[in-house]
Formats: C-alpha cells, structure tokens, sequence
C-alpha cells in the first residue's frame, strides 16, 4: 500500500543523511517547496535537488538526528539535532526542527527551523546580522 506520511519522511530524512540526490529527487513531488530558517523558499523538485547539490558541497557530511516526531495528517514536525562538518572537534551539531508536508508518498514541503549562526562560523563564514 501506499507509505504513510512518517514513512515517507523517514526515507526522505535517510537520503538526506546518506546525501542521496537521487533518492531525494524521488521523494518530492514535482512542485515541492523547500523553506529555509529565515522562510525564504525555492520552489520546483529541479531548482531545489540544485540547492541540495549545493548545500551538500558545501556542509560535509551533514546529518538529521530525529530525537521526536510528531504528525497530524500529512504534516509531520520533527525534532532534533543538525550535524555537519568533519568527525572529531571540527564536528557542529545545533538544535532544529523541521516540517514536512507529505502528498501521496512524496515530499511536498520541507521546512527548516535552525539557527544558522553556528553553522556559518564552522563554515568560516560571519554570523548573520554581523556588519
């Protein structure tokens, strides 16, 4: 039968922590929605797999751990931890949430919620906000 929409997203969380482009692509529909922390979007499954081939060049080995999950319908709010970055003390990890709104066994909507100033500063960027 058809995945639920917790199984939809557990498979879409292992390819995102597998950096399975592939397998990613698979799970969005074609009109999927991802919504960054700062709620800036990219819309349509080809500009976003473009973004996530960026991201993932970018952050090495970066990684969702689920701790909670919480569904109501299609929708499905995870909590938990963002890891990025080499093994040992050049690791990050923050807390964050995410949203994923599920559409016949495919992603719709992917939302982050993650302060991303401890992320740019282990990428040696400058934290937001800062002149």
């Amino acid at each position: 039968g058809a995945m639920s929409a917790e199984e939809t997203e557990l498979g879409y969380v292992h390819a995102i922590n597998r950096a399975d482009l592939v397998r990613l692509a698979s799970l969005m529909t074609e009109n999927h929605v991802f919504v960054d922390s700062d709620g800036s979007t990219v819309a349509a499954r080809g500009p976003v797999i473009d973004a996530w081939t960026r991201f993932f060049a970018m952050v090495p080995r970066y990684a969702v751990d689920v701790r909670e999950r919480f569904s109501a319908g299609s929708t499905v709010v995870l909590v938990g931890i963002a890891e990025g970055g080499p093994a040992g003390p050049g690791r990050w990890s923050v807390p964050a949430a995410w949203r994923a709104v599920v559409e016949g066994g495919q992603v719709a909507v992917w939302q982050v919620f993650v302060n991303p100033e401890p992320i740019l500063a282990a990428l040696g960027g400058r934290p937001v906000g800062d002149p």
